[in-house]
């Protein structure tokens, strides 16, 4: 088996603004929900399909499935993110390349992990705004900008591994 160096990375300006922004979205999300749930009816929409039009309707209380899932996972990629090593990688990681590929992708987490509280936050708030009538739904935009924020940043962090492979700066 393969031992990978375990380093301690410092966090460069955009990771820390990153995680900045994580947990402001993941307070957001939060009280959005909690804003949203005391003003909705006993029914609303609990799912959507692929053009983002209402297809299920359910208890409110379902809506208190998308931030305790979106919390589990901000806190799950949060520690993970606290053990590169354990990742997989399309090279084979050396003391020498071992610092640049960690910072890709544990940056390309950290997007991930920002992309998913944008993603679920909207959905409490197009569920609202659905059940309120403001909306009709997600819309047919939300399907590809949810496929953009979760396929960009893994394109950006693949390519860029891939790129930096044996560099070590």
């Amino acid at each position: 088996m393969e031992t990978r160096p375990k380093i301690k990375l410092v966090l460069t300006p955009l990771d820390n603004k990153l995680e900045l922004i994580s947990k402001v979205f993941l307070v957001v999300m939060w009280g959005l929900t909690v804003y949203t749930y005391l003003k909705l009816p006993a029914i609303i929409p609990i799912h959507f399909n692929a053009s983002g039009q209402v297809d299920n309707h359910g208890n409110k209380q379902t809506l208190l499935i998308l931030p305790i899932l979106a919390t589990i996972i901000y806190f799950g990629l949060t520690q993970l993110n606290k053990y590169p090593h354990i990742f997989n990688y399309m090279t084979k990681i050396t003391e020498d390349n071992a610092q640049k590929q960690y910072t890709i992708a544990t940056r390309m987490l950290r997007f991930l992990k920002l992309a998913i509280l944008v993603i679920f936050s909207l959905i409490i708030l197009f569920t609202y705004l659905t059940t309120i009538r403001v909306t009709n739904g997600l819309g047919i935009w939300f399907l590809p900008l949810t496929f953009g924020l979760l396929l960009v940043p893994t394109i950006i962090g693949i390519s860029q591994s891939i790129k930096k492979k044996n560099n070590v700066a």
